[in-house]
C-alpha cells in the first residue's frame, strides 16, 4: 500500500525532529587523508559500515559516481556528505574507466590515522581534496539517520554561508596544521562539528523537499518521530501513538513502516535503547534508576530488552564502556 505524503509546510515538530537527528549520534573515531590527483584518476571506495564519509575540494573538482545513482559534479570549496558510507567512486570524468581500488593506495584506514594520496596522471588538471571517514556508534544512530539520501552536497556559495564549518574544514584540510598533545583528540572533536555544522543547512534543505525524506511531509508520522525522540521515557503502546498523532492503529502502523522503514515498536525501543546505553556510559546514574529514565516500568523488563539490543547486559555494556574507567 503506497502511502503519499499529504503536502504541508514545514511546522514546528519537522523542526523539532531535525533537531533531534544528529543528538545521539557521536564520532568514535576519524580517519582522514589529504588527496593530490591529476588527471586522469579514478578512486574506487568501498562502502562503509557505522561510518559517515566527508569529501571537501580545496582545489580543482572531480566527479562522484555510484551504481543506479546520477553522477555528482563538485567543484572548489564544494563539501559532499555520505551519511550512511555508501560504496562510490571519485575521478576526474564520469565516463573514466578503470581506476585504483581505495584499499589498494590507503590499505590501512584505522580510526585515529591520517594518509595521503597521489596521483600524478598524464599531468593534467590537478585537484586537492580533504577527504574522512567518521566512525560513529551504529546504536545511536536513529532511523531518521539511517532513512538520509545516500549524499548530501553542499556547493561553495553555501559553505561559505557557514563561516564555522567553512573555516573548520579548511583549518582540516590544511597540511602544516599545528600538531601537539590531544591533537587527535581535537581533529576527532573537529570533525564531529563539521559534521553537525553541515548537516544543519542540509537537514533544513531536506524539510522543504518532500521526495528526499517524506516521512517529514506526513503530518502524524513526523509528529510521531518526535514524540519518539523526546518523550520516549512515556507509557507509549502503538494505540496511545496512534492516538496521539489522529491516526487508526492499523493506518498508522501501515504509514510508519512504510515511511521510516520499521515498524513503530522497534523504533520506540531503538530510541529507548540509545539512551539508555547513553546514561549507563556518559553518567554516574545508577544503572537501578536507568529503565524508568527510559519508559520501562519493570527493570526485568528493560534487561531483557536490553539484552536482546545490544547483546549483552546491562553492567556488562557499562564495564565494557571506554568511559568506565
Amino acid at each position: 500500500m503506497s502511502v503519499p505524503p499529504p503536502a504541508a509546510d514545514p511546522g514546528p515538530d519537522t523542526e523539532d525532529l531535525l533537531s533531534e537527528l544528529l543528538k545521539p549520534l557521536r564520532l568514535t573515531g576519524v580517519f582522514d587523508s589529504r588527496w593530490h590527483v591529476r588527471a586522469p584518476w579514478a578512486i574506487e571506495g568501498d562502502a562503509e559500515e557505522s561510518c559517515a564519509v566527508l569529501h571537501f575540494i580545496t582545489q580543482g573538482g572531480c566527479w562522484v559516481t555510484a551504481e543506479g545513482r546520477p553522477p555528482i559534479q563538485l567543484h572548489t570549496g564544494d563539501l559532499a556528505v555520505f551519511p550512511t558510507g555508501t560504496a562510490h567512486r571519485l575521478s576526474d570524468h564520469p565516463d573514466r574507466r578503470g581506476g585504483v581500488a581505495l584499499g589498494a593506495v590507503l590499505p590501512e584506514r584505522e580510526p585515529g590515522t591520517s594518509g595521503q594520496i597521489t596521483i600524478e596522471g598524464n599531468g593534467g588538471p590537478q585537484s586537492r581534496l580533504l577527504c574522512a571517514g567518521l566512525h560513529y556508534d551504529e546504536s545511536a544512530a536513529t532511523g531518521l539517520y539511517q532513512a538520509l539520501p545516500w549524499a548530501l552536497v553542499l556547493d561553495c556559495s553555501q559553505v561559505d554561508r557557514e563561516p564555522l564549518l567553512r573555516d573548520t574544514l579548511r583549518l582540516l584540510a590544511a597540511t602544516d596544521r599545528p600538531v601537539g598533545p590531544g591533537d587527535r583528540l581535537v581533529t576527532l572533536r573537529a570533525f564531529e562539528m563539521a559534521l553537525v555544522l553541515a548537516m544543519r543547512p542540509l537537514l533544513r534543505d531536506l524539510a522543504d523537499n518532500p521526495a528526499a525524506l517524506p516521512m517529514l511531509r506526513h503530518p502524524g508520522i513526523s509528529k510521531a518521530m518526535v514524540i519518539i525522540a523526546t518523550r520516549f521515557a512515556e507509557p507509549w503502546t502503538i494505540e496511545s501513538l496512534a492516538r496521539e498523532v489522529g491516526m487508526s492503529r492499523s493506518a498508522f502502523t501501515a504509514a510508519f513502516r512504510e515511511l521510516v522503514g520499521e515498524a513503530p515498536a522497534r523504533h520506540l525501543t531503538g530510541r529507548r535503547m540509545q539512551e539508555a546505553a547513553r546514561l549507563l556510559t556518559e553518567t554516574s546514574l545508577p544503572q537501578s534508576a536507568v529503565p524508568q529514565r527510559v519508559g520501562y516500568q519493570s527493570a526485568v523488563g528493560f534487561h531483557l530488552a536490553f539484552r536482546k539490543w545490544y547483546g549483552t547486559t546491562p553492567g556488562e555494556y557499562r564495564t565494557k564502556s571506554p568511559s568506565a574507567a
